[in-house]
């Protein structure tokens, strides 16, 4: 049986680098992304010597440029046959709002403008391998709102409003991905990874946070089971579907965000 080719990204820490480790210990090829050159190295030696596997492929990109993303894209199009799961777990919190140099909010381009532009480019590559996409989104989904006027905080800004706000966006994007790749074999679905002892979770919350080797196994278990091979468009929380923010249910919302998506994306091409 071919090994599965499973790309990550954000994964030299937290749940991206426990996923990882777990993934490459059941026998798949991994490509690990991260934006430091050094720590993908450190990061990618340490997975090969613990899982025993050496099939683990680096790529090397800043979320915070869509530029980056770009050349993310073309490269993996280029080197890679099949990409048979996409994991988008990149993420960060940003208690005080910065621009990246393409002029976005960071929490929102990060978590979720440089996942959709990164999925888009290699969706030829992802309908070929009949791929699973997964989009890591949280339970704080919950707490956002969605307001045409303040999707980047222009009028008013939070760190967890931000945060919350972008990981609604990812479960939009999820669902109406779905929708659009139906009858192509190709599935989409979004998880809440669990409160987990991350760096992430230490700048925004006093918590202390599971061991992230839990997301990890979550991640694993969403990105090879067989038991949820068929299905798409759902969010999952501890191994198990569930419901989601009733806003993800508005249908046209979820496609003026798509919109207002590529239309960001335009001067980019």
């Amino acid at each position: 049986m071919r090994q599965k080719v499973i790309c990550i990204t954000g994964g030299t820490d937290g749940i991206g680098r426990a996923a990882a480790l777990q993934l490459a210990s059941k026998g798949s090829v991994v490509i690990l992304h991260g934006r430091n050159g050094d720590r993908l190295e450190k990061v990618k030696r340490e997975i090969a010597l613990l899982s025993g596997n050496a099939k683990i492929r680096k790529i090397k990109a800043d979320f915070s440029s869509l530029d980056e993303v770009a050349v993310m894209a073309e490269t993996l199009l280029e080197s890679e046959q099949s990409i048979d799961v996409l994991i988008n777990n990149a993420g960060l919190y940003r208690a005080r709002r910065e621009l990246t140099v393409d002029g976005f909010e960071t929490t929102f381009a990060v978590n979720y403008l440089a996942h959709f532009r990164l999925t888009l480019l290699l969706e030829p590559l992802l309908l070929k391998s009949r791929a699973r996409i997964i989009n890591v989104s949280s339970v704080d989904h919950l707490s956002a709102g969605f307001d045409f006027g303040n999707m980047q905080g222009e009028r008013h800004y939070t760190g967890y409003d931000a945060y919350a706000f972008s990981k609604l966006c990812n479960i939009m994007f999820t669902v109406e991905h779905a929708e659009r790749l139906e009858g192509t074999g190709v599935t989409v679905n979004t998880l809440d990874p669990g409160i987990l002892a991350t760096k992430l979770l230490h700048a925004g919350w006093p918590l202390s946070g599971e061991d992230p080797a839990r997301g990890g196994e979550r991640l694993a278990w969403l990105a090879l089971a067989k038991d949820v091979e068929a299905i798409t468009g759902c969010y999952f929380e501890n191994d198990r579907q569930v419901s989601y923010s009733s806003l993800v249910e508005d249908r046209q919302l979820r496609q003026e965000l798509w919109d207002i998506s590529e239309k960001m994306l335009e001067p980019k091409g």
